[in-house]
């Protein structure tokens, strides 16, 4: 479900801030400061009394995966060209498709600690960069990645990307005959957002709701953006 932006940040900041709290493991244990010592230290040798310059940080350790380890911050889809194509691929799909909903899905920050504590507020929420429920999940992964949880989509983003392909390969099969005037990656974008059942209305010739048309309107402004990641 798309939802205003900058009113995600807001609530989840505030929701952060009291589940970090409560949470003893998240500060240290001890937070009084250090006592001074009594005797006049000896001169310190130039390197330690002087800043030393910065070092550059080393590369982030990436996951057997071969993706990076803190992939969310700053996050891009397009930092998943190859997954998206590995998995478009496998399931039959649009990669373009694919990365455009990753696009359209990216209206709130995919940290997981902070999809965690939204989700302590809001049972039911979506997980993962492709914010999928976990009934679709549940229902997709059958016969396909099993032993796979729910709950695992937000530290996983290749399992969010292959869950999100093979769902959209369900949907193909449900889609039907088309009437109305939407592309097939039209109604299955609109089917990813509004469920099978809405999509077949539309591909009938139904009308879209607000929210399902603003959804269609951000695949069109995502679509050449799509594109190009994934031919990189």
């Amino acid at each position: 479900m798309w939802v205003s932006k900058g009113w995600w940040w807001l609530a989840v900041g505030a929701v952060v801030v009291a589940a970090w709290a409560a949470r003893g493991d998240d500060s240290p244990a001890d937070t009084a400061a250090p006592a001074q010592p009594t005797a006049t230290p000896s001169t310190p040798k130039p390197s330690e009394s002087e800043p030393s310059e910065s070092k550059p940080s080393g590369p982030s350790k990436a996951t057997p995966t071969g993706i990076p380890s803190d992939w969310y911050r700053n996050y891009d889809p397009a930092q998943f060209a190859v997954q998206v194509r590995k998995s478009a691929g496998r399931a039959d799909v649009s990669a373009q498709l694919l990365m455009a909903i990753l696009y359209n899905e990216d209206y709130k920050p995919h940290d997981p600690s902070l999809e965690r504590s939204w989700q302590r507020i809001k049972e039911g929420a979506a997980f993962g960069i492709a914010n999928m429920h976990r009934a679709a999940f549940d229902e997709t992964k059958r016969g396909r990645f099993a032993g796979r949880q729910w709950e695992e989509l937000p530290d996983h983003p290749e399992l969010a990307i292959e869950a999100a392909a093979w769902h959209l390969h369900d949907l193909t099969a449900r889609l039907g005959s088309r009437r109305g005037k939407f592309s097939k990656d039209e109604l299955l974008a609109l089917g990813y957002n509004a469920g099978g059942g809405n999509m077949r209305s539309f591909a009938a010739g139904a009308k879209p709701g607000a929210q399902a048309q603003s959804y269609l309107d951000n695949l069109h402004e995502n679509w050449d953006k799509a594109a190009k990641a994934v031919r990189n």
